[in-house]
């Protein structure tokens, strides 16, 4: 996911061009071309922070409290929509109730029927192709790109910038992630940031709050990425860039300047040039057969998705 942050400076020919052979471009968007919504104005990229534990050794899973499950969870979703009006990054939490669409379970060949369920479980039940499909049956826009970035790259990432500044308001322990922070400001490394940006059980807000530390995180990258100690320094650049691509999926029409359209809108918004928002709820705590969940607020949701579907300026009730 934060590998935007670093690859607006894949200018110089041979470092593109390398970069371009390394791409990871596994997920196909045409899969299920009959049941997507049409195309609307602008473009929409999903961007997803997976728990892959791929490139883990398993004491490395240990340290990071990453458990040792086969497969794979989204830990966050995001869809960055950018258009004549600028950019908008928005938040899905990873518990929000939806439906997700009939599908064939890859591993089994059975078919599964349309079920109201989580976010998080249509990438566990069916990887990128039923996430993709998910979000479009429940928001209505078409994605026209995806990026997705695992465990491994995220904490490589951040290790390769030299870690991130992050202040927190209160101490935080959570035991689930490894969370454990005083209160102040604290230069994260790979493996905090990791924590930061996974644990919820320390937020009143739960899985919201953990979409608005993402959030937050991200814009504090952006921020230190370019800073001319990052951003300059060679030694610095490509080890970041190689820690990204090792553990990054797109789409296969994903291309070099595709991709860097995305990162120059993300670091855009980060930077504070664009709308960073949540999908609008209505309940934090809704009980169903899968446990608590995020109810989305039909009526503004519908509405949020409309204006960003035509590519118009978010009304100021939707900021």
């Amino acid at each position: 996911m934060t590998l935007l942050l670093r690859l607006p400076l894949l200018a110089a020919a041979g470092t593109y061009v390398w970069a371009d052979s390394a791409l990871d471009r596994r997920v196909d968007l045409d899969k299920a071309a009959a049941d997507r919504p049409p195309h609307g104005k602008g473009t929409n990229y999903l961007i997803v922070g997976s728990d892959s534990r791929n490139g883990l050794s398993g004491a490395t899973k240990k340290q990071l409290h990453t458990g040792s499950a086969d497969g794979g969870r989204t830990d966050s979703v995001m869809v960055l929509h950018t258009g004549a009006h600028g950019s908008t990054l928005m938040s899905l939490p990873r518990d929000s109730w939806v439906t997700i669409p009939s599908f064939i379970r890859p591993e089994t060949g059975k078919h599964y029927r349309a079920a109201r369920n989580k976010l998080n479980a249509a990438y566990s039940l069916g990887g990128p192709d039923l996430l993709i499909r998910t979000i479009e049956r429940n928001t209505g826009l078409r994605i026209n790109h995806y990026a997705e970035i695992g465990f491994a790259g995220f904490v490589g990432l951040v290790n390769a910038v030299g870690g991130v500044d992050m202040c927190v308001k209160k101490n935080v322990k959570d035991e689930k992630s490894g969370l454990n922070l005083k209160k102040g400001c604290h230069n994260l490394d790979g493996a905090q940031a990791l924590a930061f940006v996974r644990q919820r059980h320390q937020e009143a807000q739960g899985d919201l709050g953990r979409s608005k530390n993402q959030q937050k995180f991200l814009a504090a990258l952006a921020h230190k990425a370019a800073t001319p100690g990052v951003a300059l320094d060679p030694f610095t650049l490509y080890p970041t860039i190689r820690a990204g691509l090792d553990t990054l999926i797109v789409d296969k029409g994903m291309s070099m300047p595709d991709l860097l359209s995305l990162f120059e809108a993300m670091k855009g918004v980060t930077a504070g040039h664009g709308q960073r928002i949540n999908v609008p709820v209505s309940s934090l705590g809704f009980r169903t057969s899968k446990g608590s969940a995020v109810r989305w607020n039909t009526a503004r949701a519908n509405k949020l998705f409309g204006e960003l579907r035509h590519d118009r300026p978010l009304s100021r009730d939707l900021r």
